[in-house]
């Protein structure tokens, strides 16, 4: 099945990812590795609900060509940031050629009307993106009318005169705030090195270890569990004592059947967070693991058990 989309910005040849998994252009981090998971989760083929090979190949192509880059572009800062300019393009060439866009989905023509662009424009979104994957016959099509609500959510602020992905400028001066910022920066003015230097230290080891976990969300989705535990091991020698780290690194132990591993590690999150997800949610695999085990040796045939008794007996002799 192709996974072409025609609406929205997809029309443009531009790749919208915020469509694709269903948050808002202004969405955070934390807002997108949320829906990411509920995604992967939904997608991945050793948690898939999809019952038919077709739905299940289906799934893994979305998975894989789609909601994956989508999540890498979107919580890199770099192609994140290379993004944003180009939906501020993107804003431009919509207004230049509005009378071009046509709209097929009634909820961005009611957004088009709407006096109250910003609470309609999240409301929107935010119910179409809990559909999307519900029936994976109807995704791409969802995924386009969640473009179209960005494409005019993108058109009306532009002819605001406020473009989407812009750096925000100071309304006194009209300089951007990474203008000033750099200008800050550049003053004379004598600072504690050392200090500083310890404080951006410290600042910058969660980022750093933020971008490895992020990278084996990715090897986890897409069923590269080994991948996942080489990147969570080399983001815990940067803080050994980060909880999420542990705590995926207890998911990708616990999907490559290493049991013991994995409960070292989701032990060691949640005593650092007691409210982990990652580490919870490993944990609930865990348990079904165990209790799995449990059933099956309960189910184990007793005539089988008698005769294991006695080769063991005899071995004993």
């Amino acid at each position: 099945m192709s996974l072409n989309i025609k609406q929205g910005l997809f029309q443009f040849d531009f790749e919208d990812h915020h469509a694709i998994l269903g948050v808002p252009l202004d969405a955070d981090f934390n807002t997108i590795r949320k829906r990411y998971m509920l995604i992967a989760r939904r997608l991945h083929p050793d948690s898939s609900k999809a019952e038919s090979p077709a739905d299940k190949k289906l799934a893994t192509q979305i998975l894989s060509k789609l909601a994956n880059p989508a999540y890498s572009k979107l919580t890199n800062e770099s192609t994140r940031a290379e993004h944003g300019v180009l939906l501020g393009m993107m804003s431009k060439r919509l207004v230049q050629e509005k009378d071009k866009v046509k709209l097929k989905s009634e909820a961005a023509q009611q957004l088009l009307k709407s006096h109250n662009l910003e609470t309609d424009y999240k409301e929107s979104v935010a119910k179409l993106g809990k559909q999307a994957y519900e029936t994976l016959s109807q995704t791409l099509e969802t995924i386009g009318q969640l473009s179209e609500l960005n494409l005019v959510y993108l058109q009306r602020k532009e002819s605001q005169g406020e473009t989407v992905g812009k750096p925000a400028s100071d309304k006194k001066t009209g300089k951007t705030a990474t203008a000033g910022k750099k200008k800050a920066e550049e003053s004379p003015t004598p600072q504690p090195v050392a200090a500083e230097t310890k404080a951006d230290a410290e600042k910058s080891a969660p980022s750093k270890i933020d971008n490895y976990c992020r990278r084996a969300e990715n090897f986890i989705a897409g069923g590269d569990y080994d991948g996942a535990v080489n990147e969570l091991k080399e983001g815990l020698k940067i803080q050994p004592k980060n909880s999420r780290a542990h705590g995926l690194l207890g998911q990708a132990y616990l999907k490559k059947n290493q049991a013991t591993l994995a409960k070292v590690h989701i032990n060691q999150a949640l005593k650092l967070n007691p409210q982990e997800e990652s580490a919870l949610e490993a944990q609930k695999g865990l348990q079904k693991q165990i209790q799995k085990a449990a059933k099956e040796k309960e189910n184990k045939s007793p005539i089988a058990a008698f005769f294991g008794s006695l080769l063991g007996g005899k071995k004993k002799k």
